[in-house]
């Protein structure tokens, strides 16, 4: 059978002590691993050396890398080889990575030899390459923020929003203690939502709460309680904590522009708008409101209104890339309401900035600054996967898979929310594109050019 041999070069703008010690800590494979594809980090080496890292595939089976130790060398280079049945025999696999010194930071070479189609491999390290880049660009952003580690506590540690924090925060030096609500694994601790221990936060810098029951589903009335009992209650519990607990210093807890109502026409939408009408305006306002014993012992609040999430392995975007695929996509009605977006790596950088930046407080709108039509979203999907946006989805399709009130507050929601505190804290967004966005997240970017010298 053929083999293939790749090589691909980019230059990360930092120093090669930095990047390579990137690579060495916890988080680095799940932030590398492309959302589009079918691969799920299991277990990160615990050495470049030696070590064997783990990623889950569809239908039991495991893609297990193991670190080559000849082709180790400290700050220089490390190689992975795939060694377990059937993936070893069908991939072939071997992936040296070397770092040399570059008068604009590292430059990065990736050799791979393997049976691997070449569309599939230059697809994963394109997305590899301005991961790591923008990556690095963010951590430069920081500064002196991310001089000093910090032990931050996290619920919803294994969402996909949650892993995406994670994996940010241990790459940028910080410890990171899941609180999990099952038998606790090694650096994470046991959460009771209904009585957290005491002691559950001795020690945090930082919490950041994620956790709660997903929101996209039928608006039934138990769906609808389970929203609000996961949010509120164990909300305060945990604000009570922070507020008890003598090293905690800030609490970022998620919230989302349901806030602001269903339907508010053409209306610009910021934090000093007024809430709007419907369930989930009631729930995000009683969930904001439940941290305030964190908020009156002194403790720094922080409530993320999440707009729609871009994920290339979660949330809507999947979905609707499947529905492109067979035919079916199109814009919701008409396609004019407003659609306010964030992609999963800004949010991600915005937790770790909420986390680490004392001037960050109170509601916070997590949207691009560019939210788009209905109709505009659709038509750069469609041109993306190269698939027509012709035929327009009536209401009652929402309304059949989410009810006719969880239809009006999710898919045909018309919200056009503006980032004017994070403007105003001068961010700088990832991605303020739909079709820049949507191509990093299904992975649709080319090769990084190297920089010219």
């Amino acid at each position: 059978m053929f083999f293939l041999s790749f090589t691909f070069q980019h230059v990360v703008p930092a120093p090669r002590d930095e990047v390579w010690e990137w690579h060495t800590r916890p988080g680095a494979l799940n932030r590398l691993n492309a959302p589009f594809g079918p691969m799920t980090p299991i277990a990160q080496a615990d050495s470049l050396a030696d070590g064997i890292s783990i990623l889950g595939l569809p239908g039991g089976l495991k893609w297990v890398a193991r670190h080559d130790l000849t082709h180790f060398q400290p700050q220089r280079s490390f190689a992975d080889v795939c060694v377990h049945a059937p993936l070893r025999t069908l991939s072939k696999w071997r992936h040296e990575h070397r770092f040399a010194d570059h008068p604009e930071g590292t430059l990065i070479t990736d050799d791979v030899d393997t049976r691997v189609p070449t569309a599939a491999v230059k697809r994963m390290f394109a997305y590899r390459q301005h991961q790591l880049i923008e990556d690095f660009r963010f951590t430069k952003r920081l500064g002196a923020l991310n001089a000093r580690p910090l032990t931050i506590a996290l619920t919803g540690s294994h969402g996909t929003i949650g892993q995406a924090v994670s994996a940010q925060l241990r790459t940028l030096g910080h410890t990171v203690i899941p609180l999990v609500r099952a038998t606790p694994g090694a650096g994470e601790r046991l959460w009771r939502p209904t009585l957290p221990a005491r002691d559950l936060l001795e020690g945090v810098d930082v919490l950041i709460h994620l956790a709660g029951e997903p929101i996209f589903g039928r608006f039934n009335d138990s769906h609808k309680q389970a929203i609000r009992d996961s949010r509120v209650g164990p909300t305060r519990l945990l604000a009570q904590r922070a507020a008890e607990t003598d090293s905690v210093r800030a609490m970022v807890c998620a919230s989302a522009i349901g806030f602001y109502g269903a339907d508010r026409g053409e209306e610009e939408l910021t934090e000093a708008s007024d809430r709007g009408e419907g369930f989930l305006a009631d729930v995000v306002e009683a969930w904001e409101q439940a941290c305030e014993p964190a908020r009156a012992a002194g403790t720094r609040v922080v409530s993320l209104r999440t707009g729609i999430v871009q994920s290339g392995n979660a949330g809507v975007l999947p979905l609707l890339r499947a529905l492109f695929n067979t035919g079916l996509g199109g814009p919701f009605g008409t396609g004019s309401m407003w659609y306010s977006w964030v992609t999963q790596d800004d949010l991600a950088d915005m937790y770790v900035r909420a986390a680490l930046d004392p001037a960050w407080e109170g509601p916070i709108n997590a949207v691009s600054p560019t939210p788009v039509r209905n109709r505009e979203f659709v038509d750069a999907l469609g041109s993306l996967l190269h698939r027509p946006a012709l035929v327009p989805v009536p209401d009652l399709g929402p309304a059949l898979l989410l009810g006719k009130e969880g239809a009006r507050e999710l898919a045909l929601a018309n919200q056009k929310v503006l980032p004017a505190k994070l403007q105003s804290l001068g961010h700088v967004f990832r991605y303020t594109e739909i079709d820049k966005a949507l191509t990093h997240e299904l992975g649709g970017e080319s090769l990084c050019a190297l920089p010219s010298l």
